[in-house]
């Protein structure tokens, strides 16, 4: 961990937040290559009634049409451990370097990313975990059906 890995956390944070404000998912990603965040993005499930606009997904898709070695010198930051699909999506670029704001809530799948030598760095940060915690509590049924989705 570095005081990089701190500070781009804190700006996906902030885009956590930003779903909050807007009625979504508290969960925040952005892009970095060269100490300079080129995409950001939030979870953008309830407020697009989309099926994939999870944080990283948006993130990228928000950073535009990068060349490949653009993603091949970049760092990932998302609020929460990625899911399969993301982390699909992270081995499809070949982002070399993940740093997850926590992985108690939800835990994807992180050996998968490892063994494809993806970098994964683990901040455990309480107040990403708190962020989604106090968004679980006030929304059970809507949490509990987006988990459901993906587990069915």
């Amino acid at each position: 961990m570095t005081n990089e890995d701190i500070h781009f956390m804190k700006k996906a944070i902030l885009e956590a937040k930003m779903s909050i404000n807007e009625g979504g998912i508290p969960i925040g990603a952005v892009l970095v290559e060269g100490n300079k965040i080129i995409g950001s993005g939030h979870n953008r499930l309830l407020q697009t009634n989309s099926t994939i606009k999870h944080a990283e997904m948006d993130c990228i898709e928000n950073a535009g049409r990068l060349k490949g070695f653009d993603y091949k010198k970049s760092t990932l930051y998302t609020t929460l451990s990625p899911c399969e699909m993301c982390s699909g999506m992270i081995l499809l670029y070949k982002i070399p370097r993940v740093v997850i704001g926590e992985n108690i809530t939800l835990k994807g799948p992180e050996d998968y990313l490892k063994n494809n030598g993806v970098e994964l760095v683990n901040l455990n940060l309480k107040e990403c975990k708190s962020l989604l915690d106090n968004y679980i509590n006030k929304n059970p049924d809507i949490w509990n059906e987006e988990i459901e989705r993906v587990q069915d």
